[in-house]
């Protein structure tokens, strides 16, 4: 079992109303690999520069992160985003982007890597998406995340992209940019007449809704009294669910339905500390526990008239 990811590798400098990251390890590959690597084996393809701490290769291969696919740029620098969070945690302030190695990056898909169980394309330019699905053999699903830049710019080469994959992770904005559409329904189902079978709408503090096939199911979001940084929340939640249904003998609804609540786990814990900090240290036990909180979330008892 495995899964191979593309996407990108980035050192972030991170402010927010609890302190300060620089130039921590961050990037949607890196976040997604970390989250996933709990669950299976992760195939990563991203690019670096010679700036790139050897501590963080060290900690990718200890979490059994293959990094075949990393192209490392001696001569060149890492992608590097600087940001700021001020009350509003769900909303990032871009100070600087220093796109560096990543701005001629162009995927190049190993062998070993190929026909893998999962192909997960980050938040990358669609056209290289499209050249990744194109290199990657065949796999037994693709699924890929995107961001509002792209549906601003390359609309119509995104929907390309998603009328080859088998489920999308978009959030609740980025439903409405892409559709026009209000309603987070009919704009999830439009998005699936596109192509895919599975639409997974992230919703950020409020959680997450499923849509697979006609079936719809609405994940809650654990209550966390200190959101200390919340930049790659959307990416873990992807790796932890991702993660989860490579362990799957086959993608059910119901299948779906326990890996939402794993990917909310994983980015619960995300988001307790700076980067990739927190799941450094995190546990099995520790996940197992936290998963626990979520079922406890939605426990009732039946209603009596």
């Amino acid at each position: 079992m495995s899964i191979t990811v593309v996407g990108s590798v980035a050192l972030d400098t991170i402010e927010t109303l609890f302190g300060k990251m620089e130039r921590g390890l961050g990037g949607a590959a890196m976040h997604f690999s970390v989250a996933a690597s709990f669950f299976t084996d992760i195939n990563l393809i991203g690019v670096v520069g010679g700036d790139f701490p050897q501590e963080h290769i060290d900690f990718m291969k200890k979490r059994n992160i293959d990094l075949t696919g990393l192209q490392v740029e001696m001569e060149g620098k890492t992608f590097h985003w600087i940001g700021r969070y001020d009350e509003d945690v769900n909303s990032a302030i871009t100070l600087e982007t220093h796109l560096n190695v990543f701005e001629t990056f162009k995927p190049v898909v190993p062998d070993k890597y190929k026909n893998p169980d999962f192909l997960f394309l980050a938040n990358i330019h669609p056209d290289l998406q499209l050249h990744v699905i194109a290199n990657a053999g065949k796999p037994k699903m693709i699924a890929m995340d995107t961001m509002n830049l792209w549906i601003d710019i390359t609309k119509d080469i995104l929907k390309k992209v998603i009328q080859k994959v088998d489920l999308v992770c978009i959030n609740d904005q980025e439903v409405k940019m892409l559709t026009g559409n209000n309603n987070l329904v009919c704009g999830a189902r439009e998005i699936q007449n596109m192509g895919p079978k599975t639409v997974i709408v992230k919703r950020g503090e409020y959680g997450a809704v499923l849509f697979h096939e006609e079936k719809i199911f609405a994940a809650p979001a654990l209550p966390i009294e200190e959101v200390k940084d919340p930049t790659g929340a959307g990416d873990t939640f992807a790796g932890g669910m991702m993660g989860y249904l490579d362990q799957c003998p086959e993608v059910t609804f119901d299948h779906l339905k326990t890996a939402i609540i794993c990917g909310s786990v994983m980015a619960s814990f995300n988001v307790e500390e700076f980067g990739c900090n927190r799941l450094r240290k995190l546990t099995k036990d520790d996940i197992s526990k936290r998963f626990a909180d979520f079922q406890a979330l939605g426990q009732f008892d039946s209603m009596s008239l």
